[in-house]
């Protein structure tokens, strides 16, 4: 398929140019998949050979096995069908002396693509097919997100590197059964039943209420070509809201909805629909939709070869094209009853471990478990995890821890009684230890005492990170005031707001300045250009304080915009903030420094 100036075209070649070579090689058996994987993982030149490949490999003087690539341009997965029958037929000729009898196709490929060309029209033109499907498809897929935010087991890197893991799983023919009575009992297919399930765990994994997938479809809606070799397969993208409050039931029904829209509207090729949406481009992942759904319910190719045994042959390239694809077979017994469906996960080993995916099967099986069993269960209710889970969540989330009544810096104040040389504070280049911290943050306790900071006052904190912000937030909590931070990127106009809610009795700075408001009459305090070399460094007793400062006094208020964004202030007690370090260093298991 070379190009030229008017783009790529086709170019029919003699057999003899093709250059399969059909000659045994000899292999071990240990060395085996990995030859098969050479031939089916090696990409194509197709604008310089034939878009197939195929190696035979003696394992044996009985035992061979034949790897046949086939490049998407050229071949889908019904082609197999049809590829499969005309070598079973050609072999059987040739065994026998003969030139094999195919019977000539109504239709080649090349007819199909002109018709194609035809039926869609332009597709800047409205009034043509193409036109109306990318309108229908601009409208279905407008404000989707850039992609699905499953959780992962790594950062995803700036570069995909496609490769891939693979498990397997199986559903059973009891649930297969269940699965077509919901689909039948709802209008609907076990495609959509599947779809669904997988939506809701998709939904409950990420916590978004908005899931796309991909899906390929076969795309051939005419006998005629049912025997032709060649890409017919076009990709659909499925958007589906999922709501907790929805029975899934209410699912299946808008899942129905979607898919047959979809379905209405497959011609129009998924790389024009790229092309016209537009979507932000990343080697990181693929646009549009990150997880891609197949569902297959049509007979494998067989292939029968006279005089000879043969059965096929699974060999795992280790690709994922997709974050992760769930892949879906439907067997059929007697009378074409239900036999279960054979399942597969394959998933992007730049993101998730083995263990994890594991648990995703897991997780659908029992959802199709519980929805086939009681379809009017909501979504938000239907089991994710196991009893096991469950308990070790209980413990992660476990909150009653006893706590001590005392004040915020009662801790502190041990630590620096038990490890007075230990490093507290680094920041930089400066280090201070327990003991020199504490001498800071009790002289400037003091001096805020003096200026009339006390239980029930508030303190401005309008400083960026550094030592001297930590030694102004002790302090103000050792002179028993509470602390109110305030962004210095703020613009003057909000921290006056925060001032005149909070009414602060002084605004604790450093010589870096910030955009106070000019009109402001809080007192400023420099805490870098303070001298308290003649101020105790001891610890400050209650009695030294205004009044006494009690557990329920409060310790810090946190302002935040507010809905109408004026600014709202949240205020925590030193009983409640104990509390909430005491549940942190339990639930880290961070040791009393």
């Amino acid at each position: 398929y070379p190009s030229d100036r008017a783009g790529p075209i086709q170019v029919v070649v003699p057999v003899e140019a093709v250059g399969v070579d059909l000659s045994p090689v000899p292999v071990a058996e240990t060395e085996l998949m990995a030859r098969v994987g050479q031939v089916l993982g090696a990409g194509f030149d197709v604008a310089a050979a034939v878009p197939m490949r195929a190696r035979l490999f003696r394992i044996g003087d009985e035992e061979h096995v034949l790897a046949v690539a086939v490049h998407h341009i050229a071949g889908d997965g019904s082609s197999m069908r049809p590829f499969a029958r005309d070598v079973m037929v050609a072999y059987a000729a040739r065994s026998r002396g003969q030139m094999p009898g195919w019977a000539p196709l109504p239709v080649q490929y090349a007819d199909y693509a002109l018709w194609q060309r035809e039926l869609l029209g332009e597709a800047h033109d409205p009034e043509s097919m193409a036109g109306r499907q990318l309108a229908f498809w601009k409208q279905e897929l407008a404000g989707l997100a850039e992609m699905l935010a499953l959780p992962t087991d790594r950062p995803r890197p700036a570069v995909a590197s496609m490769r891939g893991g693979r498990i397997e799983f199986t559903i059973g023919a009891d649930l297969h059964r269940r699965v077509n009575v919901l689909a039948r009992e709802h209008d609907a297919t076990s495609f959509m039943v599947v779809h669904a399930v997988l939506a809701v765990l998709l939904a409950r994994l990420s916590g978004s209420d908005d899931i796309a997938v991909g899906t390929p479809i076969a795309g051939r809606g005419e006998h005629e070509l049912d025997e032709l070799v060649g890409m017919f397969v076009n990709t659909l993208v499925l958007r589906t809201p999922v709501k907790p409050g929805w029975s899934f039931a209410e699912l299946l029904e808008h899942t129905r909805e979607v898919d047959l829209a979809a379905l209405a509207h497959a011609e129009v090729p998924f790389e024009w629909l790229v092309e016209e949406l537009a979507p932000t481009r990343s080697t990181a992942h693929a646009p549009l939709f990150q997880v891609l759904l197949v569902f297959q319910n049509y007979a494998p190719a067989g292939f029968e070869l006279p005089g000879l045994t043969v059965e096929p042959v699974q060999a795992d390239l280790a690709v994922a094209k997709f974050d992760l694809q769930a892949t879906f077979v439907e067997r059929s017994g007697p009378d074409n009853a239900p036999a279960g469906m054979d399942a597969e996960f394959t998933y992007a080993t730049d993101l998730f471990d083995e263990t994890t995916i594991r648990g995703y099967a897991d997780r659908f099986l029992r959802i199709l478990e519980t929805v086939t069993t009681n379809p009017t269960t909501p979504i938000g209710d239907l089991p994710l995890l196991e009893a096991h889970e469950l308990q070790r969540m209980a413990v992660w989330n476990e909150t009653a821890h006893p706590v001590p009544e005392r004040q915020l810096l009662d801790g502190f104040a041990a630590q620096v009684a038990a490890t007075p040389d230990a490093v507290a504070v680094v920041f930089e280049d400066v280090r201070l230890t327990y003991a020199e911290l504490g001498a800071r943050v009790h002289r400037l306790a003091r001096h805020l005492i003096s200026l009339g900071v006390g239980p029930e006052t508030l303190v401005a904190v309008d400083m960026r990170r550094s030592i001297e912000l930590l030694v102004g937030i002790y302090a103000i909590v050792e002179a028993g005031g509470g602390y109110v931070p305030v962004d210095p990127d703020l613009p003057a106009e909000r921290i006056g707001q925060i001032f005149s809610v909070a009414e602060p009795v002084c605004v604790l700075t450093t010589g870096e300045g910030t955009a106070l408001p000019e009109t402001s009459t809080v007192p400023v305090l420099r805490i870098d250009a303070l001298d308290l070399t003649e101020t105790s460094a001891l610890p400050v007793a209650d009695a030294e304080r205004i009044v006494p400062l009690r557990p329920r006094n409060t310790a810090y208020v946190i302002f935040t915009s507010g809905s109408t964004g004026v600014p709202k202030g949240v205020a925590l007690t030193h009983r409640a903030t104990v509390h909430q370090l005491a549940w942190a260093q339990a639930r880290y298991r961070l040791d009393g420094s």
